[in-house]
């Protein structure tokens, strides 16, 4: 199912539970003892600074990078159908995430803490990367909705694979198969693939975020079903806070959910700032993950963030400097536009201005920033492309027509193939559909 439209709460409209909607608001909240029954639903946003790729952003996701696997289409790789036929790009990829590849973040040894601390009731997560249970989740706490390289099995008879064997094949990009005498069958890691059922774990524990009086959020698009309605289930006036690039789900319709967005990590260590836990997290996870891994993601999003930074000074920049040339086209005087001056010219022509030769030319707008720096063209798009002069206008229409009648005779076309949907199926009986918008597996 695709993603729920739904509006967001007037915010005239006071909270129910919280002071107001902020993460103070929640840390008071938690240190009042409001909250003992936390319950988290993580994605795959609470891994990348890992360096695991979510599934499906332009150019770093993992189904682009799929590509090189010669499939029928990306998320071939984890269809059941498929695997049973050719297992090889399955255990190619593999071999790249498997546990002990990556590290925990700073958002998966915050859960951990919740759990030292006592407040974590359950977290529900649709990763596939066991890094909560690196992090020190313990794993009757943990429910993973889809799956894990934590076991695995023969997907014929269902005997388990011994994890060393696993890991040996795993190493070598290899399928192994079935210890059993006379199965030979294929062993998969117990992740579930698009045709197969969740975990019974997920629906015996389905109605626990209906009895936390906290729900934290964190780096998913909430759009493959069954999980992604688990936010939904927690009761009226429990304050639901959600970290995360983008508002998701109904996150954000209810008097007491909060909105953190922006990456996981950053929320999270605000978070931990107005608890007064920010010293004890960072401490524990410089322990897990050692001071070389910590300063390697710490780099990582402070470059992020420089970067972020520059583009956003960039576009004001270049926001200023056309402001000033749509100014001077409107009528209004420039500073560095010369003033028409009044009277005919001693030849009997219009007097010129002593500024530039051409005050009619519009501006470049990747020429507007100093120091040599060319503007991206999704910037300029982002300001408006610059208005051509009349003549250049007409000439270059009349050149896209004489292109357009040569090359009409040329063109086919042709429809997109429809995508094939693979439902999860629950036991249920309700199909759960995935229309290319979901992130499940999930890293």
């Amino acid at each position: 199912m695709g993603q729920e439209t739904s509006s967001l709460i007037d915010p005239d409209t006071p909270p129910d539970t919280l002071s107001d909607r902020s993460l103070r608001a929640v840390a008071k909240f938690i240190k009042d003892g409001g909250a003992k029954q936390i319950v988290v639903m993580t994605g795959a946003g609470i891994s990348t600074a890992a360096g695991i790729p979510d599934f499906r952003s332009p150019k770093t996701g993992l189904y682009h990078n799929l590509t090189r696997f010669d499939l029928p289409h990306p998320e071939a790789v984890f269809e059941i159908d498929f695997f049973r036929s050719n297992p090889a790009p399955f255990y190619l990829l593999a071999k790249e995430l498997y546990p002990g590849n990556f590290s925990p973040t700073i958002s998966h040894v915050f859960i951990a803490l919740l759990a030292k601390k006592g407040l974590l009731r359950m977290l529900f997560t649709q990763n596939i990367d066991c890094l909560e249970r690196a992090a020190g989740v313990p794993p009757d706490k943990i429910v993973e909705a889809h799956g894990s390289f934590a076991t695995q099995r023969c997907i014929d008879c269902r005997t388990e694979f011994p994890d060393d064997l696993m890991r040996e094949y795993v190493k070598r990009g290899e399928p192994p198969h079935c210890i059993r005498k006379g199965c030979n069958g294929l062993v998969k890691p117990d992740i579930v693939f698009f045709g197969e059922q969740l975990p019974e774990k997920f629906f015996h524990n389905i109605n626990v975020p209906a009895l936390a009086d906290l729900v934290l959020v964190m780096g998913t698009s909430l759009l493959v079903h069954p999980f992604a309605g688990l936010p939904r289930t927690a009761r009226e006036g429990v304050p639901r806070v959600l970290f995360n690039l983008e508002r998701v789900g109904d996150l954000g319709t209810r008097a007491d959910d909060v909105l953190c967005l922006g990456d996981c990590d950053s929320g999270v260590r605000q978070l931990a700032d107005e608890l007064g836990w920010r010293d004890e997290l960072e401490a524990m996870w410089r322990r897990i993950v050692g001071d070389k891994e910590a300063n390697r993601q710490l780099t990582k999003v402070e470059k992020e963030e420089v970067i972020q930074d520059e583009l956003e000074d960039l576009v004001e920049d270049m926001e200023d400097k056309l402001a000033i040339s749509a100014g001077t086209e409107e009528g209004e005087p420039d500073a560095n536009v010369g003033k028409q001056a009044e009277g005919p010219a001693e030849d009997g022509g219009p007097r010129r201005s002593e500024g530039p030769a051409d005050v009619s030319a519009p501006a470049d707008a990747t020429k507007l920033v100093d120091d040599g720096v060319e503007v991206p063209s999704t910037v300029v798009q982002k300001l408006g492309e610059r208005v051509p002069t009349q003549e250049k206008q007409k000439e270059q229409e009349k050149k896209e027509e004489t292109k357009h009648n040569e090359d009409k005779s040329k063109l086919t076309y042709e429809p997109l193939k429809p995508t094939v949907e693979k439902p999860v199926t629950a036991k249920t009986d309700v199909k759960a559909e995935d229309k290319g918008g979901g992130e499940k597996p999930v890293l």
